[in-house]
């Protein structure tokens, strides 16, 4: 859980192989300010016989669909582009397990097809994609798609709010935190989050999920800690390393660990999760 995108140019990952359209993507990308990154087909995020089990999703994916979950969380895009026509990507099984899994869903979809295949857009209309248009229309209005479409964070205006203060609720649900006793946390938190209309606000949000990853634990769930953990990646991932006096450097780090030591142990083991992983939220007043 790094905050590397805060660093970089925003990200379209687009799920195309036509070098004319793929040039395109690229020339207006570039022109707006973004960088993109091409996947031509499945074979690209992982080879069909990938075997390893998706530990990160709440749903029993596997394979390329487990690997397309890990990478588009490791990218935080702004947008993801589908080619509707390029067989070589499943787009009928991806754009679901996209907008349905708790690390990816905000993610905003652009699909495009042909226009005289109706079906084919009503489709990825049907399965959730936010945006799909006729592949005439994609190429001539690019740039106000990718304008009106992709989500950006604002890192000025979160670092700007961040050299503010912790509210009174929010000082509460940290103590709270720091005792072990989180879904007291998680309470005092939502209450600071619902008074906040700041750009740090989400600071608030990224710890009570946090909290409620460990009240999942202590709780047994281990499928409800899991989809917290990756939750919590959207909302950590925009925020400096440290805002409003907390650490959340050392939040990332923290969680980060508790959440590989809970793929370790995994469903069955969970009595063996080393609770020493609940660490405090380090911050100063």
């Amino acid at each position: 859980m790094s905050g590397n995108s805060k660093v970089s140019l925003p990200l379209i990952v687009a799920f195309v192989a036509d070098l004319m359209v793929t040039t395109k993507i690229e020339n207006v990308a570039r022109q707006l300010g973004y960088r993109v990154t091409l996947v031509g087909g499945a074979a690209d995020v992982a080879p069909a016989n990938a075997r390893t089990p998706e530990k990160q999703a709440a749903e029993p994916v596997f394979g390329q669909e487990a690997a397309l979950v890990d990478k588009v969380t490791a990218w935080q895009p702004a947008l993801l582009i589908f080619d509707l026509a390029n067989e070589a990507i499943p787009w009928r099984r991806w754009i679901p397990l996209l907008k349905s899994s708790p690390a990816t869903r905000r993610v905003p979809v652009l699909g495009y097809g042909p226009h005289v295949d109706t079906e084919m857009l009503q489709a990825a209309r049907n399965l959730a994609a936010d945006a799909v248009v006729a592949r005439s229309r994609f190429m001539a209005a690019l740039p106000e798609l990718i304008q009106n479409h992709a989500r950006v964070q604002n890192y000025a205006a979160v670092a700007d709010a961040c050299q503010g203060l912790l509210s009174a609720p929010a000082l509460q649900g940290l103590e709270e935190f720091n005792r072990g006793e989180f879904f007291e946390a998680h309470e005092y938190l939502e209450e600071a989050w619902n008074e906040d209309n700041s750009a740090a606000r989400d600071l608030y949000r990224a710890i009570l999920q946090v909290a409620v990853a460990y009240l999942q634990i202590e709780r047994g769930n281990y499928q409800g800690a899991i989809k917290m953990f990756l939750r919590v990646r959207q909302w950590l991932e925009p925020l400096p390393a440290v805002c409003r006096g907390v650490d959340v450097a050392q939040l990332r780090a923290d969680a980060a660990d508790a959440h590989q030591a809970l793929l370790a142990v995994g469903p069955d083991q969970l009595h063996q999760f080393d609770r020493s992983l609940f660490r405090p939220v380090r911050y100063s007043r």
